[in-house]
């Protein structure tokens, strides 16, 4: 069945994927009848869980009236769907250019900075992913890149904040943003603010380790760059659309990027879909000069039928109360209790439904249960973990040293609770490999 698949960031003839026949809700299952609870949301994207019968519905029923048009023209789904995301970002991002995808968009949202500001460099952190594109790739601060480099793109790279691992030695979150953007600032004096078009961040750091960023960073990375005339670019491509528990991530903190990535949750892939949602003062500057830029699938009119009828069911289900709530009250305490039962967990944190499990060797030191960016028999007291979850049935988002939890926003908490007993035991087989 794999023989002529080529896949993604994988060493080919090493692969024995797992053969996935259907799926519902927050659970998928194989061609062995083995089910799995995602607690993954597949590529933290399954949002709305899956195959949601209003999503499939609006799918089927835009399919039976159209099922594709050039985005040259205007069409009631692609508009609608604009709207309503308009009408939920935040400030004065007020219009929409639709990708296909995270990396397209990420691409666009630099071209957009650069536009804007007649400069070329970027600054992008350390730990982040936004894309395996050319730019997009360029700009991820992880090994993901290394194979790909030279990408000829004009980045310099600065620290986000870390509490965990602080790279300041921080005693305490106030510090440790302090610290950042002290460092932030550093960074774009000697880069020359003049030359710097724009600072692309995840607003919440996803596969990198689900970075909660402390009180203040975020307005004061937003402070910086209006000081310095800098677009800010909010990378929600993992975080928007309720898997914080607000429409997006940036929300939290009262903060209004310039530009916001979206793809994945904005219809939870059912149908490929992201963009670009873009302030008014950048936008304007394109009322009577083209933009250079554009794509044949552009605002997919499947994809913008399932983003209409996924955001309707947000709103009709409460799913954003529901991610706040069961996020606090259960997911939240459930791992903060795992992490003090076992020796193996050296930190956990995260909001929402969006959470981080970082496993040590031991917990005073901290020393990682993996090296960084291990393979092979270094890599295997996390592989054993793995094996561990899917052998009963639970289907964990798996990075670094690190057990990220991203189940679909809809999973009830009778399921977050099974999940939690899972990971219970799971913990046992990372604590053999302890040191306490």
């Amino acid at each position: 069945m794999t023989d002529h698949v080529f896949y993604s960031w994988s060493a080919q003839a090493e692969l024995n994927p797992v053969t996935i026949t259907g799926a519902s809700g927050s659970y998928f299952w194989d061609d062995q009848g083995r089910k799995y609870l995602d607690f993954s949301s597949q590529l933290v994207n399954v949002n709305i869980g899956h195959q949601h019968p209003d999503i499939v519905a609006a799918i089927v029923e835009q399919a039976g009236v159209l099922t594709t048009i050039s985005p040259t023209v205007a069409n009631d789904k692609r508009s609608e769907l604009a709207r309503l995301i308009a009408e939920r970002a935040p400030g004065d991002l007020n219009r929409v250019f639709f990708t296909t995808g995270g990396a397209e968009a990420v691409e666009h949202a630099v071209r957009f900075a650069r536009q804007h500001t007649g400069r070329t460099k970027m600054l992008a952190a350390y730990r982040s992913y936004h894309g395996g594109t050319g730019v997009a790739i360029g700009l991820t601060g992880e090994p993901r890149r290394w194979g790909t480099e030279p990408t000829n793109v004009d980045v310099v790279r600065f620290f986000g904040p870390y509490p965990y691992r602080s790279p300041w030695n921080s005693t305490g979150p106030e510090e440790e943003t302090a610290a950042a953007l002290a460092h932030l600032e550093m960074v774009i004096t000697l880069e020359g603010p003049q030359n710097i078009a724009g600072l692309i961040l995840e607003s919440v750091v996803g596969t990198n380790g689900v970075l909660v960023p402390p009180p203040g960073y975020l307005a004061g990375v937003r402070e910086l760059c209006t000081r310095y005339g800098i677009v800010y670019i909010a990378d929600e491509v993992m975080v928007g659309f309720g898997r914080t528990g607000h429409w997006f991530a940036c929300q939290a903190w009262g903060v209004e990027p310039d530009l916001i990535t979206f793809a994945k949750g904005v219809n939870s892939g059912y149908v490929p879909l992201g963009g670009v949602v873009i302030s008014e003062e950048i936008a304007q500057r394109y009322d009577h000069t083209p933009y250079p830029g554009g794509l044949t699938y552009s605002g997919h009119v499947l994809g913008c039928a399932a983003g209409v009828a996924s955001i309707r069911v947000f709103e009709r289900d409460d799913i954003l109360g529901h991610v706040r709530a069961v996020g606090e009250d259960v997911l939240g305490p459930g791992l903060t209790k795992l992490g003090e039962a076992h020796p193996s967990v050296g930190d956990v944190r995260g909001m929402g439904f969006f959470w981080a499990v970082e496993l040590v060797t031991d917990k005073g030191t901290r020393e990682p249960l993996t090296p960084f960016n291990a393979t092979g028999a270094a890599a295997a007291p996390m592989a054993a973990v793995t094996k561990a979850a899917k052998e009963r049935g639970l289907w964990p988002f798996v990075a670094g040293n690190r057990l990220q939890i991203a189940p679909p926003l809809v999973t009830t908490e009778e399921d977050i609770r099974r999940g939690l007993e899972i990971l219970d035991e799971v913990l046992e087989v990372a604590d053999g490999y302890t040191r306490n």
